[in-house]
């Protein structure tokens, strides 16, 4: 049994792993952004390069539990969307609008229903 496994076996722990994955696929993202729309030259594949790599990293992490990722996905999407806001904020110095503030909590209320409504 892996470390990501195991600590994918504790609601904690899983909700670790799912923010480091949520990071690396936020992260590796804006590296096609920066590649796409804000470099040049030899930039542009070194932002490629480095998106792919990083995309590979939460592509394995993600996978090395095994755990019922459909159950989790509500509670991902939602992890996912306050991380790619914190990337956008750090990296491109973008603060979302009133929408996209609407919109999320909504997504974050959804994951939060999704990870503790018992039936």
């Amino acid at each position: 049994m892996n470390l990501a496994e195991r600590m994918a076996g504790h609601p904690l722990g899983a909700l670790l792993v799912m923010a480091v994955a949520a990071f690396l696929e936020a992260y590796g993202d804006s590296f096609f952004q920066i590649g796409m729309h804000r470099s040049a030259g030899f930039g542009r594949p070194m932002a490629f390069g480095a998106g792919v790599a990083v995309l590979a990293l939460y592509g394995a992490l993600v996978n090395l539990p095994r755990w019922d990722f459909g159950r989790l996905i509500g509670v991902y999407v939602a992890i996912f969307f306050v991380m790619a806001q914190i990337v956008n904020k750090v990296r491109f110095g973008q603060s979302p609008g009133l929408p996209v503030w609407v919109g999320g909590s909504m997504v974050v209320a959804g994951g939060l229903l999704m990870a503790f409504w018992r039936v």
